[in-house]
């Protein structure tokens, strides 16, 4: 307290002008997020926090000879464990292209290891160069119909959680379904967070359930792939956060309904979900939303808004988001508004260079998190699908993650699946607690041949998925994965041709960002040779398959699942 209030004076004589600014930026055009305009002059910092706009003299300047100050950019729904890489990776991977403050859901790894994982996250998450606030998870599992690793996260588990300082709110309620019904579990989490950010997630809910979805306090929503369903969502009240990740893009639909609406931004905001390394080394991270808003017609400062305040406001961030008095310094040079191309970012009033990761943190790891993978032996007679006359198809829709529900005649022999070019086999396969459980179906459109791919990271129960047209490398690609700990794998004509272990929780990578990024991209393009189609990430897209919350065909170890029915299908 009494530290506080020695910053605050000596805050408010630089801010007078009676004393130097410890930084102060020369001749920027600083971008205005409350008026809307580019104001020429001075911003000056001390203590890590931006004091005044106007004419400063500093200890130390920096003359910008006229580029552009923005705000830090803000993700207002990740998930870390999409990047595989710990927190202080995914850091260094992200400020330098501008992100200085990101809002993640941790129900990946909520759903392996419960409590455990969240408490990595959230020590992980301290004393790095990025801003990390936290949203405890809704809905683990995601329905009643797989199977977890920790079991239910409920109300009595989040309570202990609620105090503390980057906690925001409820993550993600997939489970719409429960919140449609009333169900008392669900109904017990919302009133424990009544007071908090409730995010949602409901695709393609519209008319009276999304009335009664809205009414149950959930104020956001990320699934909308379509202009006119982001409009319904919007006049029920949600913020629309338009999502722009590496399996589903839905920016450029989004964006151009409300530039050809002309409706106001101030409810919309920018968010990745799940983006690969990868992308972001090639695209950069929250910066890509915004120049695509801006290729598309977009005014960049409403699409610079959409990445700052308007996320900060929406969650209640009172110091960040905005250059202005008071606010938290976090600056991004820009050279050009039209490329966004970023030439700097200070993180707390800090140059985030190299310098920045020369010390990691360190943080201890629960040896529970390194040991994730528990299967009973796996025989090809698990694998095998009775087919009839038509049969269940789960069908790829490209750059979204939905899928289609077909109903077609299915390749066979002796009475069972046998893939070929338009259908591979899925599978399935329970990897936390020995049950055995496996689930099989045909999918179309994935395009593999002479091998297979598999992973551990299946939302949200993360089980073993695997895609491939050929039995044998099926369980060669499971088996090397148990053998590995978890993480991805692909196999070619019965070869392992690479994998990348993710040895923590069978999510994240313990290496550097830089192995992890190259690996993965190996892989991705190996997966490619084999067949996959283009416009389908291999690893993303296959780890969708499993999520039973998102319409329309899905599977999990329990087996097919119906998303528009809500019921598991008997085949």
């Amino acid at each position: 307290m009494r530290k506080f209030k020695e910053d605050l004076k000596k805050n408010i004589a630089v801010a007078n002008g009676f004393e130097k600014a410890e930084l102060v930026f020369k001749n920027a055009r600083i971008v205005n997020v409350f008026s809307e305009e580019i104001c020429y002059g001075d911003l000056a910092v001390n203590n890590g926090t931006i004091v005044g706009i106007g004419s400063y003299e500093g200890v130390e300047e920096i003359d910008l000879a006229g580029k552009y100050l923005v705000p830090g950019f803000i993700d207002a729904h990740m998930h870390i464990e999409s990047t595989m890489v710990t927190p202080f990776e995914l850091a260094r991977a992200i400020v330098p292209t501008g992100t200085t403050t990101i809002i993640a859901d941790p129900h990946e790894i909520v759903n392996v290891s419960g409590t455990t994982g969240l408490d990595y996250l959230l020590n992980a998450t301290e004393h790095i160069p990025l801003n990390v606030f936290v949203m405890l998870p809704s809905s683990v599992p995601s329905t009643s119909f797989e199977t977890n690793g920790a079991g239910p996260f409920g109300a009595a588990d989040m309570q202990p959680y609620l105090d503390h300082p980057r906690i925001l709110g409820l993550g993600e309620v997939m489970c719409f379904p429960a919140v449609l019904s009333a169900d008392p579990v669900i109904l017990d989490k919302l009133t424990l967070c009544r007071h908090k950010f409730a995010d949602g997630h409901a695709p393609g809910l519209a008319g009276k359930p999304l009335q009664a979805y809205a009414c149950a306090g959930i104020i956001s929503e990320h699934e909308s792939t379509s202009w006119l369903e982001a409009l319904e969502k919007l006049r029920a009240g949600f913020y629309i956060l338009v999502r722009e990740g590496s399996a589903a893009k839905n920016l450029q639909a989004i964006i151009s309904g409300l530039l050809e609406k002309a409706f106001p931004i101030d409810r919309f905001l920018f968010c990745t979900d799940d983006k690969h390394l990868e992308d972001i080394h090639q695209d950069g991270h929250i910066r890509w939303n915004i120049k695509q808003a801006i290729d598309l017609g977009l005014c960049p400062i409403k699409a610079i808004k959409m990445a700052t305040i308007n996320t900060a406001q929406a969650y209640g961030l009172k110091k960040i988001g905005a250059l202005a008095p008071g606010y938290q310094a976090d600056l991004v040079v820009v050279t050009d508004l039209g490329t966004m191309d970023v030439e700097q970012v200070y993180q707390h009033g800090r140059l985030v260079n190299d310098h920045s990761w020369e010390h990691q943190p360190h943080h201890e790891i629960d040896p529970r998190l390194l040991n994730s993978v528990h299967l009973q032996a796996l025989s090809p007679e698990k694998l095998q699908l009775p087919i009839g006359e038509k049969n269940h198809v789960i069908e790829i829709v490209k750059d979204q993650i939905e899928t289609h529900h077909l109903l077609e005649s299915l390749p066979g022999k002796d009475g069972f699946f046998s893939p070929d070019d338009s259908f591979a086999k899925l599978c399935v396969i329970e990897r936390h607690h020995y049950t055995g459980n496996v689930g099989v179906a045909a999918i179309k459109g994935f395009g593999i041949c002479n091998g297979a791919i598999a992973t551990t990271v299946a939302h949200d129960s993360h089980n073993i998925i695997v895609v491939g047209d050929n039995d044998e490398d099926i369980l060669l690609a499971v088996n090397h994965l148990a053998e590995i700990g978890g993480g991805y794998v692909v196999i070619g004509n019965h070869q392992i041709i690479g994998a990348v272990p993710l040895s923590l929780a069978g999510l994240i990578s313990l290496e550097p960002g830089e192995g992890v990024q190259k690996k993965v991209a190996s892989l991705i393009s190996s997966a490619h040779d084999l067949g996959v189609a283009p416009g389908v990430d291999p690893f993303i897209t296959l780890s969708f398959m499993a999520l039973p919350v998102i319409p329309s065909l899905r599977l999990t170890d329990l087996g097919l699942f119906d998303v528009d029915t809500f019921q598991l299908i008997n085949v």
